[in-house]
């Protein structure tokens, strides 16, 4: 993902960066959560306001 070459300091080689795991399960807490809880009340939200439901609920029952 990143282009950045490993360098040495000290006679030590740092590690060239790298997506983690964890770093990617942070992502999706801090972006996919939110996004997932304000379309699921603009869904809610349609239902009570027009009467037409559009959530996924919808097609499953």
């Amino acid at each position: 993902m990143f282009s950045k070459k490993a360098e040495t300091v000290m006679g030590h080689t740092i590690p060239e960066s790298r997506l983690t795991p964890m770093a990617i399960w942070l992502i999706f807490l801090y972006a996919g959560v939110p996004l997932l809880v304000v379309t699921g009340l603009m869904d809610l939200a349609m239902q009570f306001i027009f009467g037409i439901c559009t959530g996924l609920w919808c097609f499953v029952g």
